[in-house]
C-alpha cells in the first residue's frame, strides 16, 4: 500500500460505516517552508458526494462468518480502501492512479481460495473496476489443447468469457510442468498477452500450492511483476476446522454430539500428521460431514424400520456415523 496504513475490520472488529483513516508516511520532507505553505494554501476542488450505498457492507457480511483468514480479510479490505480513496482523489481533481489487480493465491486445498476469488470479483464489480464481476474457474485441461494452435484458441476463448470478470486458474503451476514440447507454455504466453491486450478488461488470478506456485513464477522472469497482489492462505488449525465442521452441520439442521466432536478432532489430528503436504483442510471436513449424514440416514432406517425417529434423533450425528 506504499506506506499507507488503513484502519479497517482486522481481527474481527466492526468497521465504522464508510469511515477510513489514512496515515501517510512520507519519505520526503519539504526543503522550503514557502513550498509547504503554498501547498497548504492551494484550495482543492470540492469533492462530489459519493453514493450513499456502502459497497463494502455486502462484502463484509460474506467475510465475517469465515473462520480465521485474518490476513486475507485485511487484504480484501485494503483493496476496497484503495479503490474508495482513488475514486475520492479523482473527484477531487487529483491523480487517481491506474492499478493492476491480477493476483496470486498461494495455499493448500480447502483453504478458501475459490471462495475469496468470488468475493474479490464481486467487490471489483461493485467498485466499478469490472463490468460484470463473474468468475470463470479453469484448470490445465480447460486451457491446454491437443495440437499446435489449439491451446492458444482455447485460452483466448476462456479469456473472452472472463471479460468483465475474473479468470481463476487453479493449480496454475501445472501449465509449466510438461517440458519444452508441452502446450502448457503456450497457454502461459497467451494469458500474458491477454493481460497486456486487455489491461482493464478482466482480472487474472493464479492459484495453487505455495511451493509449486513459487517455482512456477520462476519459470518466466516477467511473471511475478505482473501480479502485484499475492495472498497467502494458511492451513486451518484443528480448532478452526472443528468450528467449520460445526458451522456446516448447523447450516443443515444437524448437531454433532460431544463424542462425535471428540472423534472428529482425533481424525483431524491424525490426517494432518499423515498427510501434511496435501491435507485438504475444510474440504476434508466437508467430505467427512457429508459422509456422516449419509451414514446417519442408513442407521436411522435400520433402527426405526417400524417407527418414526424423533426430532432430536433426526438431527444428531453420532460417533458411529463418522467414518472416514
Amino acid at each position: 500500500m506504499n506506506g499507507h496504513v488503513i484502519s479497517g475490520p482486522g481481527n474481527g472488529t466492526t468497521r465504522p460505516s464508510r469511515q477510513i483513516n489514512v496515515v501517510l508516511r512520507s519519505h520526503e520532507t519539504f526543503g522550503a517552508g514557502a513550498s509547504a505553505q503554498a501547498l497548504e494554501a492551494e484550495p482543492l476542488p470540492a469533492v462530489k458526494p459519493l453514493p450513499a450505498v456502502d459497497h463494502y457492507a455486502d462484502i463484509q457480511k460474506e467475510l465475517e462468518p469465515m473462520i480465521g483468514m485474518d490476513n486475507v480479510k485485511a487484504l480484501v479490505y485494503e483493496i476496497y480502501a484503495l479503490l474508495y480513496i482513488s475514486r475520492m482523489r479523482t473527484e477531487a481533481g487529483l491523480y487517481g492512479g491506474s492499478q493492476v489487480y491480477h493476483m496470486i493465491f498461494k495455499g493448500n486445498p480447502g483453504t478458501g481460495k475459490t471462495t475469496i476469488a468470488r468475493i474479490v470479483a464481486k467487490l471489483l464489480q461493485k467498485m466499478g473496476v469490472l463490468t460484470k464481476g463473474h468468475l470463470i474457474e479453469v484448470e490445465r485441461a480447460d486451457l491446454v489443447g491437443e495440437y499446435i494452435g489449439h491451446t492458444a484458441q482455447k485460452t483466448r476463448d476462456l479469456v473472452r468469457k472472463a471479460m468483465g470478470g475474473v479468470l481463476f486458474v487453479d493449480e496454475a503451476y501445472s501449465l509449466a510442468r510438461g517440458g519444452e514440447k508441452d502446450f502448457g507454455k503456450e497457454a502461459i504466453d497467451t494469458l500474458v498477452k491477454a493481460m497486456e491486450d486487455h489491461r482493464n478488461g478482466f482480472v487474472l488470478i493464479l492459484a495453487g500450492y505455495p511451493l509449486e506456485i513459487e517455482q512456477f513464477l520462476m519459470t518466466n522472469p516477467g511473471l511475478p511483476s505482473r501480479f502485484p497482489i499475492q495472498i497467502e492462505f494458511p492451513d486451518y488449525s484443528v480448532d478452526q476446522l472443528l468450528q467449520i465442521g460445526e458451522m456446516m452441520v448447523k447450516e443443515r439442521d444437524y448437531v454433532l454430539m460431544p463424542q462425535t466432536v471428540f472423534k472428529l478432532r482425533q481424525l483431524l489430528i491424525q490426517e494432518k500428521q499423515n498427510d501434511a503436504f496435501s491435507f485438504s483442510n475444510a474440504r476434508f471436513v466437508r467430505n467427512a460431514i457429508e459422509k456422516a449424514i449419509r451414514h446417519q440416514a442408513v442407521r436411522l432406517i435400520g433402527q426405526y424400520s417400524n417407527a418414526i425417529p424423533g426430532r432430536g434423533e433426526l438431527m444428531s450425528i453420532r460417533p458411529e456415523d463418522l467414518k472416514v
